[in-house]
């Protein structure tokens, strides 16, 4: 006898299937069956279709009725071969014939729970005493009817999971477990007759005991089987730590933390996860490993980990809502930090633990009569919310803090500056010095004003006179401002703070300022005492109409004398870029960002720029690998291998045989379709395009 199909609740069908599916199954009429020594059972309808159902699942039934996966007549075939055992026991008016309205046949009458095991024909139908459900119920025995040990999940071998799962989807499995998990099991009981585990990700249940083919997950068919191996494993900890207990929480696998780990296991499962099955294909069931990642880490105090982790699941629940601050680049960015972290502090020549993962880091720090110099402000649009970041200097530690506001609505040019923050208006924070008792500084370096407190926070006009701020915020020399950009870490392991890069530029002279009218860019070469040179860089966007205006003329000298030009620095092309936030002229402090549009500053349309090939080979071929964390490792389409083949021969031909090499080694990897493998190269090749873009 199958005792798979006997085995099969009521329950246990509408979960493999639907309810109103084993309601119709149940208004057919009976089947002719026939079983095979195989145990495959053949199920004729009278005048209608054949139906075939081999052991292993309800996968592998098959009916000629047409229908897609599996149908009613499957479900028949089910409910027909489970009255066989009764029909031939001394009891067979117990089970008769199953009534429309109910279905299956109820536990206690017809089909032996999960637990109780078939009955031998000789026996007759299981007792209600015995068919109910406990955990203690084996198989029942009709030599002795005895009760034997109840069945676990976790007697289920790896052999059987591979059969199951595949290789592919098991070595997935292995990777979580060293990372390590935490589930919940909860055993067979009387009330709940089906043994289950609950994940991170998905919940599992073993509705008929020894078959890994009856296995039901809330994860969409075939895309997380993973998670099968995952639960056997979790009931083998707790039948080895917690015997007998009805219900149990188990941590699984895991690396011990030593001093020469990062303590980053679990967040590397956690972006393994998002690069082999992409955004594209995973829901909210991510939340819960996400928030225990994110428990761990905190415990741990590894702020800079952390941040990654918010931003990598920030992209995650952007994509899900269809959010325009969703950016492929970014989500892949941050899987690829992750694991950077793990190695510069693993590596032989490890850097230093608190710089990378920034254990030294208090998640918050109260100031205590903070003096803080703004220096000016950034609108950004992200859908329909607007972002302002006002960037305050705190000369006392020599370092810039973002006080950052969001609200919703459309209001662009002046509408912003006249918003109220801290008792005071965006436009009086943006262009003021501060002095208050109520501010607490993060670890990434933005701040906060408590609230309740504004009376213990004062705000009064700025000069601009930045230069007495400490030289390192300060810059004065150019060529040295370049020097030290050289020398920066690379960006995927530096503290991740806030305005990192926020400078005050003296500028002595302002030597051109061109337009580009295509990319709606301004371009003004400045010039410092020595004879240093940088472009200060702005873009058009419609939540700063006025920005371009305002700018041009602070340049045009409109507005008085210009001595500072505050913003972020980077490079391109070789040399230094400032995106500027605001400008110390005339006395005063401008933030073209809160200037409404229009102004009698002249633009001059520069000559059309030729795109420079060694970085449009570098931002394509990075798009091209930030699609394999969009859609997932697992779900590229075919032609991406001759993409890939492609990026790789273009970045040659530029003299770029390194990161050519680990592109052509990532499309190589995924060749041998082994998930750990294809995950270590393309973290290579991302990291070497990241770094290559930052040097550009």
């Amino acid at each position: 006898m199958r005792a798979d199909l006997l085995g099969l609740t009521a329950g246990s069908l509408a979960a493999l299937t639907n309810r109103g599916l084993v309601k119709r199954a149940g208004k057919e009429a009976l089947p002719e069956l026939r079983t095979d020594p195989d145990g495959t059972v053949h199920g004729a309808f009278p005048g209608g279709p054949a139906t075939t159902l081999p052991p292993g699942g309800l996968d592998t039934a098959r009916c000629t009725c047409g229908a897609t996966g599996v149908c009613r007549h499957v479900i028949g075939v089910i409910l027909a071969y489970q009255r066989l055992p009764a029909e031939a026991g001394p009891e067979p008016a117990e089970a008769g014939p199953v009534p429309a309205e109910a279905g299956p046949v109820p536990a206690q009458a017809g089909p032996v729970p999960a637990q109780a095991g078939p009955v031998p024909a000789q026996a007759g139908p299981a007792s209600a005493q015995a068919g109910g459900g406990s955990a203690e119920v084996g198989p029942v025995s009709a030599e002795a009817g005895a009760e034997p040990s109840p069945w676990s999940p976790g007697q289920v071998t790896d052999d059987e999971l591979t059969a199951r799962i595949g290789a592919r989807l098991m070595a997935a499995a292995r990777r979580t477990e060293k990372a390590g998990f935490t589930a919940r099991v909860r055993r067979a009981s009387a009330a709940d007759p089906v043994p289950q585990v609950e994940l991170a990700t998905a919940t599992v249940r073993f509705l008929v005991p020894g078959d890994l083919g009856f296995v039901h997950t809330d994860t969409v068919a075939g895309s997380r089987d993973d998670v099968i191996a995952l639960a056997v494993w979790a009931f083998r900890a707790a039948d080895e730590l917690h015997p007998g207990a009805a219900e149990a929480r188990v941590d699984v696998g895991g690396q011990a933390e030593t001093g020469d780990g990062s303590g980053l296991e679990r967040a590397l499962g956690l972006a393994g996860t998002v690069l082999r099955e992409g955004a594209a294909h995973l829901g909210q069931g991510l939340d819960a490993a996400v928030a225990d990642v994110r428990r761990h880490l905190d415990a741990a105090g590894l702020r800079w980990p952390l941040l990654a982790v918010d931003d990598l699941a920030g992209q995650l629940a952007a994509y899900r809502d269809r959010d325009a601050q969703y950016r492929p680049e970014l989500l892949a960015s941050h899987v690829a930090e992750l694991h950077a972290r793990h190695r510069a502090v693993t590596r032989p020549d490890a850097t230093l633990r608190a710089g990378v993962l920034g254990t030294a880091e208090a998640a918050e720090t109260p100031l205590r009569l903070a003096r803080l110099e703004s220096l000016g402000c950034r609108i950004r649009a992200v859908g329909d919310r607007r972002i302002a970041e006002v960037y305050l200097a705190h000369a006392d530690s020599a370092m810039v803090l973002v006080l950052r506001r969001e609200w919703d609505g459309d209001d662009d040019g002046a509408a912003p500056a006249r918003r109220r923050v801290a008792g005071s208006t965006l436009a009086a924070l943006a262009t003021g010095n501060l002095v208050t008792e109520s501010a607490v500084r993060s670890a990434s370096r933005t701040v906060r004003l408590a609230t309740g407190r504004i009376s213990r926070t004062t705000v009064t006009p700025s000069r601009g006179d930045w230069g007495a701020l400490p030289p390192s915020l300060a810059v004065t020399d150019l060529a040295a401002l370049g020097r030290e950009l050289d020398a920066l870490t690379p960006r995927p392991v530096r503290p991740r703070v806030e305005a990192e890069l926020v400078r005050v530029v003296a500028v002595a002279r302002v030597e051109a300022v061109t337009y580009a009218p295509g990319d709606q860019r301004l371009d003004a070469v400045i010039v410092d005492r020595a004879g240093g040179t940088a472009t200060v860089r702005a873009t058009h966007t419609a939540a700063a109409p006025g920005r371009l205006d305002a700018l041009a003329a602070v340049l045009a000298g409109e507005e008085g004398e210009l001595r500072h030009v505050s913003g972020v620095v980077g490079r391109s092309a070789g040399g230094v870029v400032i995106e500027p936030v605001g400008l110390a002229a005339g006395g005063r402090v401008v933030v073209p960002d809160l200037r409404p549009a229009g102004g009698s500053g002249t633009l001059v349309p520069a000559e059309q720029e030729r795109p420079e090939p060694l970085a449009a080979a570098l931002v394509d071929t990075r798009a091209l690998l930030a699609e394999a964390a969009h859609h997932g490792t697992s779900h590229l389409p075919p032609t991406y291998d001759d993409r890939l083949a492609a990026a790789a021969r273009r970045l040659t031909v530029l003299g770029l045989h390194r990161v050519a090499g680990a592109v052509t080694a990532f499309a190589a990897a995924r060749t041998s379709d082994r998930g750990e493998e294809v995950e270590r190269a393309w973290v290579d090749a991302y990291l070497r395009l990241e770094v290559a873009l930052d040097l550009s």
